[in-house]
């Protein structure tokens, strides 16, 4: 019996270190004991992308399984706090906003939050009447006091980043803490044996590495399961349109400016420009379509943005990325796994490049093979999972593009049914006159749950037609939600710091340990 007992992760970047992480976190007993070596192997001459510089609020979950300090982690790779995203001028191009906040109010799942929402036409917008976060992201508040624990909180939150100070520091936490093997070297080669396995890779200097199981972290280029197995890549640009960003990092005017805790997506004529707020800097990009607008406008657009928002523009640190949305038809194919880029992306809308390496990791962690004979069934449920989540992912980023009534072509072209999957179609379909609910997803595997489906269609103009009168218990139960909500949101407006006065003392003091 050939047990599994050497996986190498190849690339390194976020996905490569999360992954590493994750997964020797989870087996420190059996690599402690000698029974599992984990390898991480990469370039020192492949830059990494780095397009995820905001996160969830699994990663919480993430780094405490990890063993890692909050504070450390809040010290040395430039993190401020995000609790949600805000979406400008998506409905049209007159101010409009609304949020998408990582707090899921209780009822969401039954739908009774929405159905309260559309009967009594209160004039609130939605997220502000469910959601404490919606006036504490306006009141630029952060989600807990320095007196709170770590990894604790007021108010769910995940993270913005610097990605590049991120794996570096997830980098030496592998190696030091976890027991994570590292070699810096280039891949010469991939070696595959007669069965179509990867047998091994060959590395400039270090000769031929061979494994049981190999990850694919190598980004964009796919080196080990896209050149090296020639997994089919899925084209979705016929409905995600997206396919440039132009990423800027913009300074602060002074040092103790405000820093946004959210995610800031201001839509533009052909895409959207998203603006993240780090304690030392503003990240800041423009995403668009290079069918719908040419680069040099694409600039000007960022430039126009960046200076109305009050910051300097400077055009030679602009970095461009082409990306291709789409994903790998496989995720697992023999004993080769793609994880971050390798496997696919979709564009930075909703910050799910990060959730998916996340979720990727735990999955491979859970399917980790005994022996070589289990390989073809761990990775046909892998497969299956994941090829669920992205067409998932797909659907919900295209909502957001389906309920604008901006009127540019980009705008136009993306509400043209034919550019709309059709199980996006029959949601819409069917929330004409319901509403979203638990039982139109899959609880198991969602990646956007209900809630996250009812913050975007009532937050834009959407309104569903209900016909059904609501049970007076269900209204009693939602209107105590909602005076409960009213309390803690009062509660936390006088509670709860700044984002940049939390930041600045966790650097002073940390977080006491959980």
């Amino acid at each position: 019996m050939s047990m599994v007992k050497s996986l190498v992760i190849v690339g390194g970047g976020t996905a490569g270190w999360l992954t590493a992480g994750i997964l020797a976190a989870q087996f420190q007993s059996r690599i402690q004991a000698g029974q599992l070596s984990i390898t991480l192997c990469e370039s020192a001459n492949v830059p990494t992308v780095g397009v995820g510089e905001g996160t969830w609020p699994t990663m919480v979950t993430t780094l405490k399984a990890m063993g890692i300090s909050e504070t450390d982690f809040l010290r040395h790779c430039e993190v401020s706090f995000k609790q949600g995203s805000k979406f400008v001028n998506w409905g049209t191009e007159s101010g409009d906003f609304y949020y998408h906040p990582f707090d899921i109010p209780n009822g969401a799942f039954e739908g009774l939050c929405p159905t309260y929402w559309l009967n009594t036409a209160s004039g609130t917008a939605y997220a502000q009447q469910f959601s404490s976060q919606f006036d504490i992201c306006e009141a630029g508040l952060a989600p807990k006091t320095i007196t709170t624990p770590e990894y604790a909180n007021y108010a769910h939150y995940g993270y913005h980043l610097n990605a590049g100070a991120f794996s570096t520091f997830l980098q030496k936490h592998c190696i030091a803490k976890l027991g994570v093997r590292h070699c810096v070297d280039d891949v010469t080669d991939v070696t595959l044996a007669t069965n179509g396995n990867i047998e091994s890779i060959s590395l400039k200097e270090y000769g031929v590495l061979a494994a049981d199981l190999f990850v694919d972290c190598t980004g964009f280029k796919s080196l080990l399961l896209g050149k090296a197995l020639n997994v089919e890549f899925v084209d979705v640009n016929d409905v995600l349109f997206a396919d440039t960003a132009l990423a800027a990092q913009v300074a602060y005017p002074t040092d103790d400016a405000p820093i946004k805790s959210y995610t800031q997506s201001t839509a533009q004529d052909a895409g959207w420009i998203w603006d993240i707020g780090l304690p030392t800097r503003r990240g800041v990009g423009h995403v668009f379509s290079s069918q719908h607008m040419d680069e040099d406008k694409a600039i000007k657009t960022l430039e126009h943005y960046i200076k109305q928002s009050g910051g300097t523009f400077d055009p030679d640190t602009i970095r461009k990325i082409s990306f291709r949305a789409g994903h790998r038809k496989h995720f697992w194919h023999k004993n080769c796994v793609a994880i971050g880029l390798s496997a696919g992306f979709l564009e930075p809308l909703e910050a799910s490049a990060l959730v998916l390496v996340e979720l990727s990791a735990n999955m491979l962690a859970e399917q980790l093979p005994n022996t070589q004979a289990d390989m073809p069934i761990r990775a046909q449920r892998f497969n299956d999972k994941f090829a669920y989540r992205w067409s998932r992912a797909i659907e919900f980023l295209k909502l957001h593009y389906v309920l604008s009534e901006r009127q540019s072509a980009f705008w136009q072209d993306n509400r043209a049914a034919e550019s709309i999957p059709s199980r996006l179609q029959d949601l819409l379909t069917l929330w004409q006159h319901d509403v979203p609910k638990l039982t139109d997803f899959d609880a198991t595997g969602e990646l956007f749950q209900a809630a996250s489906y009812q913050f975007v269609l009532y937050g834009s103009s959407y309104r569903s037609k209900l016909l059904q009168n609501v049970e007076a218990s269900h209204m009693q139960y939602i209107e105590q939600q909602l005076q409960q909500n009213q309390l803690k949101t009062q509660q936390l407006l006088s509670t709860l710091p700044s984002n940049r006065e939390l930041l600045n003392k966790v650097q002073k003091f940390g977080f006491a340990k959980i």
